[in-house]
């Protein structure tokens, strides 16, 4: 057995949690440039979720990509509310709110505003289209909105704090003497938790797919989200600080009990709710989509119902095996997980140069994209640990 941290240790779990998602999402985007999915790379400049489709393929990464796309922002969300409710108590509405634009406002506008013009340039370089600055330019402006990539997440979570910051404010002045209940109920037995949650998620996501459909999304300027989805990560972001607010070490959080002691049971439980997903799609999904036929009503209404199953499960999975096992604070994931907001931030673009560079080399698709994600870990990480060598980009970093 693992020793319990000491009183005021301080907490890495969630540290780790995080920088391994932050991986996750550069495995994600690593690979999809060589998933089957796709068509043949297009001959006009659009945005696309895979900027480049090499011609060499692995139906693997479409099992992976399909996998993180179940759960990974949904948690991210969770993981970024945890922390919430204690820093409003400690700081205040206001300042809260003045800190958050600084973490999250500035470095979204640099991701939206330099690096994503940069990381689609290859995109619109295999056109074949006029070449030079200019006319991608034109070719970008044309667009008739501004892609934000990935940096998307950091827009919709900073318009996530900004409401929880407003709420803080109006219920402080409601009811200044309140004080929040620590009664735990619910929240002290897993299974009645995961069963609010999963009831909670399935009521405001399923409506929202079946209105806009799975794969659209809304863009303001350069602001986006999937419209679908809005609802679902607005529900694991309250999750978070509710969690936040009866504390990380009580509840189903808390290291000797809830879903620490019981990670067997959620490891098992998300492997076996994506093997049903992925069943599902391949056996009931794929033959209606490959006939090129719209998917019945009861097809589009279980293809939800296991996708918001498998969002809660896996992510119950991952929050019980860090809670269980990331104890002891190591030096190299202390610097990683340091770092990986930054490379949350600059990674696009070094994956897609990445991808672009190694189109004409004769390698599979497995040894590519092992390049591209071992590239863009190295090559983003060192950046981010040079320019947090600059205190005022340390401190937004």
């Amino acid at each position: 057995m693992s020793p319990l941290p000491a009183a005021g240790a301080r907490e890495v779990s969630f540290d780790y949690l995080r920088a391994f998602i932050v991986l996750l999402v550069l495995l994600h985007h690593s690979v999809l440039a060589y998933a089957v999915l796709w068509p043949a790379q297009p001959r006009t400049f659009r945005i696309l979720p895979a900027p480049i489709v090499d011609p060499q393929r692995w139906v693997g990464f479409d099992v992976l990509a399909a996998f993180n796309d179940t759960f990974f922002m949904a948690l991210m969300f969770l993981l970024s509310g945890l922390f919430v409710w204690p820093s409003l108590e400690r700081k205040g509405g206001a300042k809260f709110l003045r800190d958050r634009i600084v973490r999250l406002g500035v470095p979204f506008a640099v991701a939206a505003g330099i690096l994503m013009p940069l990381a689609y340039y290859p995109s619109y370089a295999v056109t074949g289209a006029e070449p030079g600055f200019l006319a991608y330019a034109r070719a970008w402006l044309s667009l008739g909105f501004w892609p934000s990539g990935p940096a998307w997440f950091i827009g919709l979570l900073l318009v996530f704090d900004a409401v929880a910051a407003g709420i803080y404010v109006l219920r402080r002045r409601w009811t200044p003497k309140a004080q929040a209940s620590r009664h735990l109920g619910v929240y002290a037995r897993p299974p009645a938790f995961f069963a609010i949650l999963l009831v909670v998620s399935a009521l405001v996501y399923v409506p929202m797919e079946l209105v806009f459909g799975a794969d659209n999304w809304v863009t303001l300027g350069a602001f986006s989200f999937q419209a679908s989805r809005l609802l679902l990560y607005a529900t694991y972001f309250l999750a978070g600080i509710q969690m936040g607010a009866f504390g990380i070490q009580s509840g189903i959080l808390a290291r000797n009990a809830g879903l620490a002691r019981r990670w067997p049971i959620w490891l098992l439980a998300g492997l076996a709710t994506y093997a049903l997903r992925l069943a599902f799609i391949i056996t009931l999904v794929l033959p209606v989509a490959g006939a090129h036929r719209p998917l019945p009503l009861t097809l589009r209404l279980l293809s939800d119902l296991t996708l918001v199953l498998c969002c809660i499960t896996i992510s119950f999975a991952f929050i019980a095996l860090f809670r269980r096992f990331a104890i002891t604070p190591q030096p190299v994931f202390d610097r990683l997980s340091a770092s990986s907001y930054g490379m949350y931030l600059i990674h696009y673009p070094v994956v897609v140069w990445l991808q672009f560079t190694l189109l004409a080399v004769a390698l599979g698709p497995i040894a590519k994209g092992a390049i591209v994600f071992v590239g863009a870990v190295a090559l983003s990480w060192g950046m981010v640990a040079a320019l947090r060598r600059v205190p005022v980009i340390a401190r937004v970093l």
